[in-house]
């Protein structure tokens, strides 16, 4: 038998220390430059073979910079979210929810000293304080901000993997019948009245609402066309931006009942000129969820319908009775939710079945309120 004493290693080095414990050493692959690992070992034996494993991860490329994952989190996070190619709301909304749900946790700790039950406490304590909304918001950039860390080679796992921690059950809104859509439309203020009346039967948002220009109304057509969505800022701000995707640029078609609430609203509260906003505040400025909130609320209350109905639940309901008789296609393009093509043809939505959906929403209107009226 051959004898191995005193052969020298192909790869790397171990010496004993002072204190009798035994340490690996070897070449950085990046650098070239000499690096102990990461521990020390009890005998030269336990020495020698985490200099195996580590020779066998720089082999088949798994090796990573142990000194890497040293970056504290808050650093990491920072230039992450600067980094990142996000509207100026979206990147508000990142910024707050990581200074306030996740550099208080993590902010100093090392990006490898980070596990999966540290994760899992951080989860439930936010829970007991915070909405579940939030707190998946705040686990989704979490792990958004590791799974880049594990891309840069900074650390080998990410320590995200609580299942289901990235999703919650949104709880069945309300859909109002169209007997109690008029009666909120007629308890709240007037210069508000064509405001619910559209987001319940053409099934808008509150910020394509409120950036509707007069141009963007065809009375002939009796449809609106969706161009911009206005957005708010933490500071106040207001600004207008463009659809998520292109199928949010869209035209919707209204029942033509509503024809005379349309023009009476231009009449007396929209903006003047082409560019004139259709809605706005109780002083002539831009529409505000909070210069709306309270009239919303004393109107739900007059119409007596059940409290806790939100103003986006008008869309709910909406979409629900459009949904009667359209296909999935056609109420995901009326939704602005459709994404096969980039642009619709204005004139062919409005003759075609974007016509025939709000004509039958109007036959629901004129059904309910000629027992109304009668």
């Amino acid at each position: 038998m051959a004898n191995n004493q005193g052969r020298r290693r192909r790869f790397g080095s171990v010496r004993q220390l002072k204190s009798g414990r035994w340490q690996a050493r070897y070449r950085d692959p990046n650098t070239g430059q000499v690096r102990s690992a990461e521990e020390t070992y009890a005998t030269k034996t336990d020495a020698e073979v985490a200099l195996t494993h580590i020779e066998a991860d720089i082999t088949r490329g798994q090796w990573s910079d142990p000194d890497a994952g040293k970056v504290q989190f808050g650093e990491y996070a920072t230039a992450w979210l600067n980094d990142r190619k996000l509207a100026a709301r979206s990147r508000e909304r990142h910024e707050s929810v990581i200074r306030l749900h996740l550099l208080p946790t993590f902010g100093q700790r090392p990006l490898s000293s980070i596990t999966t039950a540290q994760v899992r406490a951080w989860r439930t304590k936010c829970l007991s304080t915070t909405g579940e909304p939030t707190v998946v918001k705040a686990y989704q950039i979490l792990r958004a901000i590791l799974n880049t860390a594990v891309d840069d080679e900074l650390i080998r796992r990410n320590p995200c993997r609580i299942k289901g921690a990235d999703r919650y059950d949104v709880p069945e809104r309300p859909v109002l019948t169209v007997n109690e859509v008029y009666a909120v439309a007629d308890a709240i203020a007037p210069r508000y009245r064509l405001l619910v009346l559209l987001a319940a039967f053409t099934g808008l948002r509150f910020g394509e609402l409120a950036s509707l220009r007069r141009r963007d109304i065809d009375t002939a057509s009796a449809a609106v066309m969706v161009r911009r969505s206005q957005a708010e800022m933490q500071t106040g701000a207001l600004f207008d931006k463009a659809p998520k995707s292109n199928a949010g640029v869209r035209p919707v078609a209204f029942p033509s009942e509503l024809l005379p609430d349309v023009k009476v609203h231009l009449d007396a509260y929209a903006g003047s000129g082409r560019d004139g906003h259709v809605f706005l505040g109780p002083q002539g400025g831009r529409l505000r969820r909070s210069n709306f909130r309270d009239d919303w609320i004393k109107a739900l209350k007059a119409a007596k319908v059940t409290q806790g109905v939100h103003f986006h639940d008008l869309r709910h309901t909406g979409n629900t009775l459009a949904a009667s008789g359209a296909s999935l296609r056609e109420l995901m393009t009326r939704m602005g939710h459709s994404t096969p093509r980039a642009a619709l043809i204005y004139q062919h939505v409005v003759d075609g079945r974007g016509r025939e959906i709000a004509d039958r929403l109007g036959s629901m209107i004129r059904k309910t309120r000629g027992d109304v009226d009668s």
